[in-house]
């Protein structure tokens, strides 16, 4: 079941649609759907950096989940998200330029904080 449709149930809207209308409310839904995950992702990615020098990054993922609520499945989507940008910011695979997802991320200081709690 999909975010809006647990935030705006059948009921509410009890008038069909034709199944043109209805494909194109499924492509906008989708498309929605994706801009509040990236949004998530964005901001836990935030979160992480802004915690790094006091906690390590699945607890400060586990933080933001909760402080901001986030509903599971899409916790777990947000926090696999999250884990995948943390591994090729700390990692960097070898991928093709072109098949990458084109996210605007923000840059991160993961490596500065955990020095700092190396050497600290």
């Amino acid at each position: 079941m999909s975010i809006l449709n647990r935030l705006f149930p059948e009921t509410l809207f009890p008038r069909k649609l034709s199944a043109d209308a209805e494909q194109r409310v499924r492509l906008l839904q989708a498309r929605a759907e994706e801009a509040l995950i990236r949004t998530h992702v964005e901001n836990a990615l935030l979160f992480v950096d802004t915690l790094s020098p006091d906690v390590g990054y699945e607890r400060a993922l586990d933080i933001y989940v909760r402080e901001m609520a986030v509903p599971e499945p899409l916790a777990s989507v947000v926090a696999t998200r999250a884990l995948v940008t943390l591994g090729d910011a700390l990692v960097p695979a070898a991928h093709d330029e072109g098949t990458a997802e084109a996210v605007p991320m923000p840059e991160l200081r993961l490596d500065e904080a955990a020095a700092r709690r190396r050497h600290g």
